[in-house]
């Protein structure tokens, strides 16, 4: 989270970082930073589609801990994990084990 503040202290200092879709957005630029970085160089529409259909156990630092980014050429849903979560005191309190979804 604290990259995220400073991203958005230096690029986006009217914004609200409490703004879901803020985190939402950077997150997303995380992951498409990981899909470049594996194209090496080649950024043709063929291979950036083969490397975003080939994440494995990507961890991105604005998910909860445990919960990584996963796809395949017939699965194109990047998260299929989840943690529940309980309104305690000031804020959230993650309980359970992180529970793993349907392969759609």
């Amino acid at each position: 989270m604290k990259n995220f503040l400073a991203f958005m202290e230096k690029y986006f200092p009217d914004g609200n970082p409490k703004e879901g879709y803020n985190l939402y957005a950077y997150t997303v630029a995380q992951v498409l930073k990981i899909v470049l970085e594996q194209c090496k160089g080649n950024f043709s529409r063929d291979n950036i589609m083969a490397q975003a259909n080939n994440l494995k156990d990507i961890e991105v630092p604005t998910l909860l801990p445990g919960i990584r980014v996963n796809t395949s050429p017939t699965n194109h849903h990047p998260l299929q994990q989840l943690q529940l979560q309980r309104i305690e005191g000031p804020g959230w309190l993650r309980f359970g084990e992180v529970i793993q979804g349907a392969n759609l």
